[in-house]
């Protein structure tokens, strides 16, 4: 799906289902279709956004690829390795490899252990250095990502939000990853911090060549970190192409709909249009499109046919979309 000849990261096919049970002895069964059939590249170097509203599948899909979750089907390559067939013991050591930043930064640190243990730990895991090289590198990462130079001996508690998410990506980076997920790893933070953390990552991606998988609802953090977006609607991808092109084309209409209610300063009053509808429920999708029930432009024939997620061009860069709308009336698009 990329124009870049070797992406660090192949997904195909991926699905991660839910089990949930009830009735008196919890013998009945269903199944949440998390992650369901979801396919992407991710180029060396490449910033990929994932947007999509709560509920959809994001933090799933970012947690299966570094197999926080086991996946139920479909392959994940990275560096050329299947990492679902790696053991347990290949996949913790694969794992200083990848990385993640969680969205509660509070919550993904040990509140008993100091910022200099924290942020040594994944060095300690992995057998990297003696004490002294691992003591030297904390200090190093802590100044890299903005901190106080006295931090190592302090604890969470006695931090900011942001500050507490700079010392999350200190222990992702401490390694020296090529990939890193990072879940919603701005949402939890108060605009004007968003945006540190945001030119943080911008930093980080170009000093280190790093690789991220940015998901994140707000599709205006979106914009500035991402080289291309992905939109998520219950468990599937629905559309992916450079970051430019989906902001000024987008073509499916679940995206259009994301997009237009962007926050923007409007001289009246008019509220942005939103998308109409509860997203239904991923114990039972809907058959065909599952966007369709909130659809305003979907036929019969979106009831009935799941759209695949086909190529629309590759001007600029390839742009993918999951709807039969744009394809049958290329020239009426909403």
């Amino acid at each position: 799906m990329s124009d870049r000849t070797e992406p660090l990261l192949q997904v195909r096919k991926l699905r991660k289902y839910f089990v949930q049970r009830s009735g008196v002895f919890r013998q009945h069964k269903r199944y949440v279709h998390a992650v369901d059939d979801v396919s992407f590249d991710i180029p060396r170097g490449e910033t990929l956004g994932l947007v999509g509203e709560s509920g959809c599948g994001k933090s799933t899909l970012g947690r299966t690829l570094l197999r926080l979750y086991q996946p139920d089907a479909g392959s994940i390559h990275f560096q050329g390795q299947e990492l679902t067939a790696l053991s347990g013991g290949e996949m913790r050591r694969m794992r200083r490899h990848l990385q993640m930043v969680f969205q509660d930064p509070y919550d993904s640190l040990n509140p008993r252990h100091s910022v200099g243990n924290i942020i040594e730990e994944p060095l300690l895991v992995h057998g990297m250095g003696d004490r002294r090289e691992r003591q030297a590198r904390v200090r190093a990462l802590i100044d890299q990502v903005g901190l106080p130079a006295d931090s190592v001996d302090r604890y969470p508690h006695e931090f900011s939000g942001g500050q507490r998410q700079r010392i999350g990506i200190a222990r992702a980076i401490a390694c020296n990853p090529a990939f890193i997920v990072c879940d919603e790893a701005v949402s939890a933070l108060d605009v004007s911090i968003q945006a540190q953390i945001v030119n943080l990552l911008l930093d980080l991606r170009q000093s280190m060549e790093l690789t991220l998988l940015f998901i994140s609802h707000d599709l205006s953090v979106v914009r500035h970190l991402s080289d291309r977006v992905a939109v998520m609607y219950l468990g599937q991808i629905v559309e992916i192409a450079p970051a430019a092109t989906i902001y000024e084309n987008a073509r499916h209409p679940y995206t259009r709909y994301l997009i237009a209610a962007i926050p923007q300063p409007r001289v009246d009053s008019t509220p942005p249009p939103a998308v109409g509808g509860d997203i239904p429920s991923p114990l039972a999708p809907p058959s065909g499109c599952r966007f369709h029930t909130r659809c305003p432009m979907a036929t019969e024939r979106c009831a009935h046919e799941a759209p695949l997620l086909e190529l629309i061009t590759t001007d600029g860069g390839e742009h993918r979309a999951a709807c039969h709308y744009w394809r049958e009336t290329p020239g009426r698009l909403p």
